[in-house]
């Protein structure tokens, strides 16, 4: 599986946001070892366009979320974003390209300041921008306070601690588009709410990209959620990418063994439903310090032969727009091979 290479990088003009090479490591105290959060990953994302970035947790897409944003700044590779490459500007340059791309938290309480009025905190970017009047800030924050669904005049009153997560959420979204920017990184904006808020916050920001013509990456676990908002998933294994794919697509013939074992692990919310085959995988996921040779993910694939421990896959193409990193794919765009252990008696 998870394998580097460039083949599904667009070569159009309407790319807003590329990775190249991407790599994050972060040292482990004083032995010299290193945790490969992201190991040499390259992805875009097209103006307009949702990617949906999955992968278990410990696979390093939180991370290259907040490496894009450069929190932390990568160890090596290249981001460019609407044509500028960031990580080589200065630290003040950096400040001013954010504000064309914000960031929404797994947490939206813990990211919320406890101290201050949300009206306060959806503000405080336009003040320290400078954006506009006084009176010209606050009716923007009124206004996009009302877009999300926060009452203005409770928002002037209250504290965080006095809303609900999921209307928490929805302040930490109106903090991240008052500064009216081009991309927002979602890093799994709906994974701590219950399941029918779920579904209204991914219909707000689904508005909300029409409406502000918005660019989204959006990172989950939930291969389930991410299917309804995303224009194309690229799946993510150990700090590599091992599947890039149309939404649909992936969900209809995945061609990695791993995003396999990710579609087949989604229950089905049906209490008739015959059980689907079960599908093998094997053992728990390596160690980041000492990820193993090969194909990242060979020590758990039912499909592993030799060339898979001694030779890393390369992203290629099986389809329009579908890209695996896989010597021995379970779709290779011409005949499915079958990776599925037999039904169990059990």
């Amino acid at each position: 599986m998870a394998g580097t290479g460039k083949a599904h990088l667009s070569d159009d003009g309407d790319v807003l946001l590329r990775v190249e090479d991407l790599v994050v490591e972060f040292p482990v105290g004083r032995t010299g070892l290193v945790v490969n959060a992201v190991s040499g990953i390259s992805l875009d994302v097209r103006t307009g366009e949702t990617l949906g970035l999955v992968g278990e947790s410990g696979c390093g897409k939180s991370t290259t979320g907040r490496a894009i944003m450069q929190l932390p700044r990568p160890t090596s590779g290249s981001v460019t974003f609407e044509g500028r490459q960031l990580t080589t500007m200065s630290t003040s340059d950096m400040r001013e390209a954010r504000t064309r791309m914000q960031m929404i938290f797994q947490d939206p309480i813990s990211s919320l300041n406890p101290r201050r009025k949300v009206r306060d905190i959806v503000m405080e970017p336009l003040n320290i921008w400078k954006r506009g009047t006084a009176p010209e800030r606050g009716d923007v924050v009124d206004r996009t306070l009302e877009e999300v669904g926060i009452d203005p005049m409770r928002a002037a009153e209250s504290q965080p601690h006095q809303f609900s997560g999921g209307q928490c959420q929805r302040i930490s979204i109106a903090r991240s588009l008052v500064l009216d920017p081009s991309l927002i990184i979602c890093d799994e904006p709906v994974s701590a709410l219950d399941v029918s808020v779920q579904a209204q916050v991914l219909n707000l920001l689904e508005d909300l990209k029409a409406r502000h013509g918005l660019t989204l990456m959006f990172i989950a676990h939930d291969l389930a959620v991410v299917k309804n908002i995303s224009d194309r998933v690229a799946v993510m294994y150990l700090g590599k990418l091992c599947e890039v794919a149309p939404s649909d697509e992936l969900y209809r013939i995945p061609a990695h063994p791993y995003t396999n074992v990710l579609l087949a692990s989604i229950p089905v919310p049906d209490p008739s439903a015959q059980p689907a085959a079960v599908v093998e995988v094997i053992g728990e996921p390596p160690s980041p310090v000492l990820p193993p040779a090969g194909c990242r993910f060979h020590p758990r694939c039912s499909n592993a032969q030799d060339r898979c421990r001694q030779e890393e896959p390369q992203l290629r193409s099986i389809g329009p727009g579908h890209f695996v990193a896989c010597h021995f794919p379970v779709h290779d765009g011409t005949e499915a091979v079958a990776v599925r252990a037999p039904v169990s008696s059990n």
